[in-house]
């Protein structure tokens, strides 16, 4: 039994259970000072004060010495799309000259750039690219990450991209969990009504054949899929065993948030335009709000109401919508910094929404997402000495080493 021991803890912040926070729960920390923790074959077996350390002497326990560092949960990215091919800095600027995206969607920009490359692109390039960003997520103290397929739009393609997400979890580290995403954006060789039978029809029988997703998620907002199209999806992936997920009021309030609470999905994710109404309804249901801090700040738009969420008990989550378009970066702690200065979220609230209740929005939170006995030992060692540094030292990486299921598995090469 391979033992792994971490010892001379400044402070351990972590939540606990297995069950998503709401609202006041969020702010339900647990930090425990001079401290250990004990892993035994990639599970948490104790966690102890440093004083009991003489006690668990024992030649066959590999030391990391945690110098009075701060150590929590490893994050989980809850909502990406890194699985993709090509490239749209031209559109990034485009928007940045005043160019609104809808708009550069309709001449062909947008996703469908994106579905042009990714069908082009081999498998074997697609392991490439995505193995690359994955390890820079790893640098970042992500320990498990979703990924949306939704750039290939075609039965082939969409399964390329879940194959892709897959294999990865055999070539590396971080666990992949995988979301269907076909319905992303309306294939430019078909109507809306035609492509939603197809992706019914044909994609979701196939992708539930070989097993390639846990989640089918749906993008609803106008000029793409609308709340009643996307109930049809989400209604037939329930049958095939896919859990719904929801892109809901991005850009324009549809009733995105309303349908996922009908449905019962597992998140709404983005809410940017998200009414009060919404906000008490999501308050009242189990569905899990993910907003994408990162996102509104790559598209200058108002940051979703976290504040306001949070005070009416909706549980959220926060990720960072890694994708080639509307939000082009990986860092967690620029989406830290965004997440308490612009959304007005505590940095107890924040470390919740990417650990806990993260790990809840993919449904992981049985296993992951806190430092508990029982639960898999994915954790970070930061380069500071309590939570407080953790927004103190703004969009500044602080990840100094980072253990997926008692290993170490990243190390900062200062």
């Amino acid at each position: 039994m391979k033992k792994l021991l971490l010892k001379n803890i400044n402070q351990l912040a972590t939540f606990k259970g297995k069950k998503a926070k709401h609202g006041k729960e969020m702010s339900d920390i647990y930090l425990l000072n001079d401290c250990c923790v004990l892993i035994e074959d990639e599970k948490i077996a104790d966690i102890f004060p440093s004083q009991k350390l003489a006690l668990y002497a024992d030649k066959d326990v590999e030391i990391v010495d945690c110098s009075g560092k701060l150590v929590t949960a490893g994050y989980v990215d809850c909502h990406t799309h890194f699985v993709f091919a090509g490239d749209r800095s031209d559109e990034f600027n485009m928007r940045l000259n005043g160019i609104p995206y809808m708009e550069i969607m309709a001449k062909g920009g947008g996703i469908v750039k994106t579905v042009d490359a990714t069908r082009k692109a081999s498998e074997e390039t697609l392991i490439k690219l995505s193995l690359s960003r994955i390890k820079k997520a790893l640098s970042y103290g992500v320990t498990t990450l979703e990924a949306k397929s939704g750039y290939g739009l075609d039965t082939e393609t969409e399964l390329k991209q879940l194959r892709v997400a897959n294999k990865l979890n055999n070539l590396q580290p971080v666990e992949v969990v995988s979301t269907f995403m076909g319905a992303h954006a309306v294939p430019k060789d078909f109507s809306s009504e035609k492509y939603i039978n197809y992706l019914i029809d044909e994609m979701l029988p196939a992708v539930t054949k070989e097993n390639l997703a846990d989640f089918c998620d749906c993008f609803c907002e106008k000029g793409v899929f609308d709340a009643a199209q996307c109930k049809k999806i989400l209604t037939a992936a329930k049958l095939y065993g896919l859990k719904p997920k929801i892109h809901a009021e991005e850009i324009n309030r549809i009733g995105g948030a309303d349908l996922a609470c009908e449905l019962g999905a597992i998140s709404c994710e983005h809410l940017l335009k998200i009414t009060d109404k919404d906000i008490n309804r999501l308050g009242k249901s189990e569905t899990i709000g993910v907003i994408l801090p990162a996102t509104a700040f790559s598209l200058k738009e108002n940051y979703a109401p976290a504040r306001k969420m949070i005070d009416a008990d909706c549980a959220l989550a926060v990720a960072s919508d890694f994708n080639p378009g509307s939000c082009n970066t990986q860092s967690i702690p620029l989406i830290i910094a965004l997440s308490n200065i612009y959304c007005n979220m505590t940095i107890a609230e924040t470390l919740c929404a990417l650990t806990i209740n993260a790990a809840c929005a993919i449904d992981r939170g049985g296993s992951r997402g806190t430092v508990e006995v029982g639960k898999n030992a994915d954790l970070i060692i930061h380069n500071l000495s309590s939570l407080n540094e953790l927004n103190y030292n703004f969009a500044t990486n602080s990840v100094e080493k980072v253990i997926k299921k008692g290993k170490v598995v990243f190390e900062k090469d200062y």
